[in-house]
Order: C-alpha cells, then sequence, then structure tokens
C-alpha cells in the first residue's frame, strides 16, 4: 500500500499546488499525494505556468480545504508555510509533520515577469526540499 502525503499551506493556491505537482512527479509511484489549504481560495494562475515550464501539468489540480481529509490518515502532513503550521489540526502520533516555511509567492507585487519569477524561485525551493527528503530517505 502506498504511504499518504498532505501538503498544507493557506490558500492551497500557490506553495502546496506546486509541493503536490513536484512530489507526483518526483516520488509519485510511492506515494498517494493530495493538497489543502486551511482557507482553500484557486489554483493560481502563476503557479500553473511556472509548472508547465518545467513539464508539469498542474491544471487538473483544485483548491481543496484540509477538512475533506479531517478522518483520513496520512503518514506525511507536510506544512509550507508559517501560517498552516501554527494552525494545523492535529493527527495521529504516527503521521510525521514536516515544516517548510516558504515565502509566498502570490504576494509578490510588479510585473507580470516579476511575479512568475517569485513562482520560479518557491518552486525551485520546494523542488529541491522534497528531492532531499524523500529521495534520500
Amino acid at each position: 500500500m502506498k504511504q499518504r502525503v498532505l501538503i498544507l499551506c493557506t490558500g492551497n493556491s500557490a506553495r502546496s499546488q506546486m509541493a503536490e505537482g513536484l512530489l507526483r512527479e518526483i516520488a509519485g509511484e510511492r506515494f498517494d499525494i493530495e493538497s489543502a489549504g486551511l482557507a482553500p481560495t484557486s489554483v493560481r494562475p502563476e503557479a500553473i505556468a511556472s509548472m508547465a515550464e518545467i513539464g508539469i501539468d498542474i491544471t487538473a489540480q483544485r483548491s481543496k480545504s484540509v477538512d475533506e481529509f479531517a478522518d483520513q490518515h496520512f503518514d506525511y502532513v507536510i506544512t509550507v508555510c508559517d501560517n498552516a503550521n501554527e494552525s494545523c489540526p492535529v493527527y495521529p502520533s504516527d503521521t510525521e509533520r514536516i515544516h517548510w516555511s516558504f515565502q509566498d509567492p502570490a504576494a509578490v507585487e510588479g510585473s507580470e515577469k516579476e511575479r512568475l519569477d517569485a513562482f520560479r524561485k518557491v518552486r525551485e525551493q520546494i523542488s529541491g526540499r522534497l528531492k532531499e527528503y524523500f529521495c534520500t530517505s
């Protein structure tokens, strides 16, 4: 049976969506992967565009509430923003909690290129962390 991973952030619109797509690409056969938010909104177009640049299609992903997964077991719960880490629901003791704080690329203002560059930067940071953690353990 595959191990289950839940990736959380506040809006489930950027960081957790990119992490979900990246982890599926990196180690998808090993895991059943979901992402959710504490106050879900919608997947950011910049997240979709930055992932498409590296050949990962996240257009079918949708923002989901953490409440959708309330009664489900996860082997790993990864928070990718400080707010989600502080407000994360309690999970059973056999769930490994991981927290990685990434800057919110959706908060970056400026030109379209500047905003997309922020998403690219965070995408690469998330990719590095996921590879380091899940491909070496």
